[in-house]
């Protein structure tokens, strides 16, 4: 009797222990990316408009992005440092963890609305999709701020940022006002 007492008790507390698992598991996620609410938004809308809207992203992007800063092969002096001590597992788990949030609404926008599509920009939709709302291989692109697009656009085009083959030949095809002209109409969708 006791013997069946002891398994009970045991097979409860696994089966609770499985229960409270997820639950434990999505807290522990978001203890781990607290600190990414500082510049990307406690509720998905970017500090700056330098900083990029990372609710609701594509993972595998947010994954190839934490990887490279993890790895070095994309340099910047506040995500590096921080993903540096993060095993590649808990990075595919932030990555995920971001990507099934809600992209954040539209607030009211003092840009003007989207218009024509402007000159150069048809190419972007192979990747980023027919509504730059992204997909495999290629990140949203939809809402971005315009200050985080025209620095990542510049950045490809002028050879510093260098973690992607085909987006710095891309960029450099096209011209400044090009360039500009997309980011505005991109963050104004």
């Amino acid at each position: 009797m006791i013997k069946g007492l002891v398994a009970s008790a045991f097979g409860a507390v696994v089966i609770s222990a499985l229960v409270a698992m997820p639950a434990n598991a999505q807290d522990d996620m978001a203890a781990k990316t607290t600190v990414c609410g500082a510049c990307h938004g406690q509720s998905g809308e970017p500090v700056s408009g330098n900083t990029p809207t990372i609710w609701g992203q594509q993972g595998n992007f947010l994954y190839k992005e934490l990887h490279d800063y993890h790895s070095g092969e994309r340099a910047n002096p506040i995500m590096a440092p921080l993903v540096k001590n993060f095993s590649l597992q808990d990075l595919r788990g932030i990555a995920n963890y971001f990507a099934a949030k809600t992209w954040p609404a539209k607030q009211a926008s003092t840009a003007a609305p989207a218009g024509a599509e402007p000159e150069g920009i048809a190419m972007c939709k192979a990747c980023h999709g027919p509504k730059f709302e992204g997909g495999q291989p290629a990140p949203r692109l939809a809402g971005q701020g315009y200050e985080y697009l025209i620095s990542a656009m510049d950045a490809f085009a002028d050879g510093k940022r260098t973690n992607n083959l085909d987006m710095p030949g891309f960029m450099k095809a096209l011209t400044e006002s090009q360039r500009q002209a997309i980011a505005h109409y991109l963050s104004s969708l």
